[in-house]
């Protein structure tokens, strides 16, 4: 378990499982802390956000939740 401060790539690379809630609580907190300190991070996560909204309302219509979590995880497990 690291408690050295988070850095940018690292933060990009966990926004999926922070999102979705999978991070454990040490990491975390040095997502959060990352954000308090990053005014650029924090508004990666907020324009993240925003894609997965308008994506989620192709059509005016809400993604199945199925194929949400199935997108979540290729964003995830992209690199």
């Amino acid at each position: 378990m690291s408690t050295e401060p988070m850095s940018c790539n690292e933060l990009v690379e966990l926004v999926t499982a922070y999102l979705d809630g999978s991070l454990d609580l040490p990491t975390r907190a040095r997502f959060d802390m990352h954000l308090l300190e990053c005014d650029g991070c924090g508004s990666y996560l907020q324009q993240f956000r925003a894609t997965i909204d308008t994506v989620g309302k192709i059509g005016g219509e809400h993604l199945d939740p199925e194929f949400r979590t199935k997108l979540l995880a290729a964003f995830r497990d992209w690199r």
